[in-house]
């Protein structure tokens, strides 16, 4: 094993450190089952050379019979006790690493997310765990069982004949050097099966998402052309690891077949069989062949235990993944909501061209402010500064006259409240979802007023279970506006002093327009809210529209005075409110940049 590789392993045994003293018994188990091993051999010479009768002499035939079931009931015993606490610490190893992974996961920073796919990450977590149990645990089970064993016959076999023993032991190097070459290539392929099933299952989880989709647009034979070509992936992948790990056996196999040849025409040679009785010689050749099982099972651990070093280092290097910076030392309490942004400037890792440029921005205490403009001029990207998912490339972000960077993550988040258009929602009751992450201690009383002013518990009344009605995975058991509609009661039970409203009216009916809007009048009173690319009767009552162009703002007023400038803003009222009292009133202004 390599440097790396033993530093790998040495890190993945601490996670089973914990569970030492049961660990400790499923050894001993092993450590006593594989001691037995030599008895078998060593029941055969006493038999074989003293003869039935001289046998039978010093013991009836009852004892040696009651010998062999008592033997192996020993063994069963044994090995069944050390098989059960090993599944028992296998799987906490598996708990605990899950556990680790989930906890890095929730506060791993933004970028993380956009870098990986959730398939891959769902991969790691569901599968690559599994794959680290094998190397933790099911390794170290034939690594002491049979490694024992393989000590305890070539005891025996020292003890009748040395010689014979040596020549035996010379096709060992052989077997180790070959156990190496094919040890490297499984590494390898047990690496790319990981990055393959991470592949696997982020087709999958996007054709299950999209599924409307994919029926709609006729997507069933791409979609299943895409999974064929991951699957097929996937199998080939494991075919190679399959053929390597099968290498092993029939070259131990020949190699120690050769030993065994060598060791019979010696052992037919009169000068040899003038030393050694026919006892010797039986028992020798029946450790010679029992030594054959522990050293292939010794052999065979190469396989998983190569995955499971692979996972290791997926597994490894998602919980090595930095969390989200979080250097602020600023503990800030109920902010009053003043915003300004200094010359801010930000530039995605993946492209050249800055998605905000020398942005500078004041907005009161309790002032709305909306920001329309085209796709990818840096409305989205504004707003996403504010809870620190990224952090400006240049300038900075001032909250109450604190820098961003200098407040503490949870107490800037706690000063935040976010409705967007594309609704976040738990499989889970109605009131666990408005009574979400730090607002689970509200009361039932807090979480019906919030509800009241979301305008939803109309529908919640009529709902099976009332507040504890499960609203199924992304609220599907509810129509888009009542989803919405939890969503803002949501941000008014958190009360937050800044609101960040993207598009939380677009895709809705008359109707549930209506409520949600009339739910977010009251969401939004008294606090600084900016919105992004609103409906025209919430870009018309903002305290002034903020036009976003290239990541450059263009033009700053109220609506009034935005269309009396004839400038961008008046073009794009033009273009989509020409016909304001018609069908186009109800369209977004712009869509999210």
């Amino acid at each position: 094993m390599k440097d790396d590789s033993a530093i790998l392993y040495k890190r993945l045994l601490s996670y089973v450190r914990p569970h030492a003293k049961v660990f400790a018994l499923a050894v001993i188990g092993m450590i006593a089952a594989a001691a037995t091993e030599p008895l078998i051999p060593a029941l055969i010479k006493p038999l074989l050379d003293g003869g039935f009768a001289a046998v039978q002499a010093a013991h009836p035939p009852i004892f040696y019979a009651a010998v062999l079931v008592g033997l192996f009931l020993l063994r069963g015993v044994l090995t069944f006790t050390s098989s059960y606490f090993l599944a028992w610490v296998a799987n906490r190893v598996v708990l605990d690493l899950r556990a680790a992974m989930f906890s890095r996961l929730v506060r791993l920073p933004t970028r993380f997310f956009d870098d990986n796919s959730s398939g891959v990450l769902l991969s790691k977590i569901a599968y690559d765990v599994m794959g680290v149990t094998m190397a933790a645990t099911s390794v170290i089970t034939v690594a002491v069982k049979d490694s024992i064993a393989v000590a305890g016959l070539l005891g025996w076999l020292f003890y009748l004949n040395w010689k014979l023993t040596l020549i035996a032991l010379a096709v060992g190097p052989l077997i180790a050097w070959s156990v190496r070459l094919v040890s490297r290539r499984l590494r390898r392929m047990a690496r790319e099966a990981q990055r393959s099933m991470g592949d696997l299952a982020h087709v999958l989880e996007e054709t299950i998402e999209c599924h409307r989709v994919v029926k709609v647009f006729g997507g069933q034979e791409y979609e299943s052309r895409r999974f064929e070509r991951a699957n097929q992936a996937v199998r080939g992948f494991n075919m190679r690891q399959t053929i390597a790990a099968s290498l092993t056996n029939p070259i131990t196999h020949v190699l120690a077949s050769v030993a065994l040849a060598v060791i019979v025409y010696l052992a037919m040679e009169q000068s040899l069989a003038a030393r050694t009785t026919v006892g010797e010689f039986a028992s020798f050749l029946t450790a010679m062949l029992m030594l054959l099982a522990p050293l292939k099972h010794l052999t065979e651990i190469q396989a998983p235990l190569q995955r499971g070093l692979a996972a290791a280092e997926s597994v490894f290097g998602m919980i090595d993944t930095p969390v989200e910076e979080d250097r602020g030392t600023v503990v800030l309490p109920r902010a009053r909501g003043e915003l300004a942004y200094e010359r801010v400037g930000f530039t995605y890792p993946t492209r050249d061209e800055p998605a905000l440029a020398d942005i500078n921005l004041q907005i009161r205490p309790g002032e709305t402010v909306a920001l329309v403009g085209g796709s990818g001029g840096g409305k989205t990207t504004l707003v996403n500064l504010l809870p620190r998912f990224y952090a400006p490339t240049t300038g900075r972000i001032l909250l109450d006259g604190h820098d961003l960077q200098e407040l503490t993550l949870a107490s800037l988040r706690a000063n935040i409240a976010l409705v967007s258009q594309d609704i976040v929602l738990f499989n889970d009751s109605i009131y666990a979802n408005i009574a979400y992450g730090r607002l689970r201690g509200a009361s039932e009383k807090e979480v019906i007023a919030a509800a009241e002013a979301a305008h939803a518990m109309s529908f919640i009344r009529e709902t099976p279970e009332g507040l504890g009605t499960l609203i199924g995975e992304s609220g599907v058991r509810l129509s888009g506006g009542q989803r919405q509609r939890l969503a803002i009661a949501r941000a008014l039970l958190k009360n937050a002093p800044v609101l960040i409203l993207d598009e939380a009216t677009s895709s809705l009916d008359t109707e549930s327009e209506r409520h949600v809007q009339a739910a977010l009048d009251a969401l939004m009173r008294g606090r600084t809210t900016i919105v992004i690319a609103h409906r025209l009767s919430t870009v018309e009552r903002a305290d002034r529209i903020v036009v976003l162009e290239r990541g450059r703002i263009v033009e700053i007023g109220r609506h009034a005075e935005l269309l009396a400038k004839r400038g961008i803003y008046a073009r794009l009222y033009e273009l989509q409110f020409a016909e304001a009292a018609g069908p186009a009133r109800d369209s977004n202004i712009y869509s999210t940049g």
